[in-house]
This record gives structure tokens, C-alpha cells and sequence, in this order.
């Protein structure tokens, strides 16, 4: 687990993670503001969870961008836990918030992880 623990610290500064386990699955909770379940992609490909995200921004009409510092757009391949699966993992976002469980067993690659809207 120590090499997704790891990886959890590489990623991008405005993005914030916690990796929680338990004896039948694994928990990860990944900050994601202004990201919806239309906005998020998860899956398990190769021992590897990959989380493709990007912010959704309504910018009224009659404004436009000066400068931006809220970007995001998340593109990350993280290192499974060698007993964590994708088969059977949920997956959901709610206010930014999305939470991943991997459930404990053998991978099983190629597996989309549906993101539900709470």
C-alpha cells in the first residue's frame, strides 16, 4: 500500500487525498471541487487506478477570465494496493467530495468504476 500512499502525495498541490482501509475494502477520498459524476472518469487498467477529472465553471455572460487560479483538471494513474480490485468498486461524488472503495481481492483489469451523484 506504501506506493499508493506515495503516489497520493505527487499529485497536484490543490488537490487533497485520504486513503482509508478497512478489512474488506479499501476507501479513497479525493477532493475535487467543481467536479461532477459527467465530469469524472474512474477505472482499474493494469494494477493501476487512473481518475481523469475536470472542474465544470458557469462564468456569466457579461464577464470574462483576467486571470485564473482555479484550474483543474486531474490526470492521474495511481498504483493499486497489490489486494485491492476493481471488480465491484463504487464509486461517488458529492459536492466536489468523490470517494472511491476498492474492494479486497485479485485485479481484474480493464474495469470502469461508475461515478453516482449523491
Amino acid at each position: 500500500m506504501s506506493a499508493l500512499r506515495d503516489a497520493l502525495r505527487d499529485l497536484p498541490d490543490a488537490v487533497y487525498a485520504d486513503l482509508l482501509e478497512g478489512d474488506e475494502a479499501y476507501l479513497l477520498v479525493v477532493d475535487l471541487p467543481g467536479a461532477t459524476a459527467k465530469t469524472i472518469d474512474a477505472r482499474v487498467e493494469g494494477g493501476r487506478l487512473v481518475i481523469e477529472a475536470r472542474r465544470e465553471k458557469d462564468v456569466p455572460p457579461e464577464f470574462r477570465y483576467v486571470e485564473e487560479d482555479r484550474a483543474l483538471f486531474l490526470d492521474a494513474e495511481l498504483p493499486l494496493p497489490p489486494d485491492a480490485t476493481g471488480a465491484d468498486a463504487e464509486g461517488s461524488v458529492e459536492r466536489g467530495v468523490l470517494e472511491l472503495r476498492l474492494p479486497k481481492q485479485s485485479a481484474t483489469p480493464g474495469t470502469s468504476i461508475p461515478i453516482g451523484q449523491e
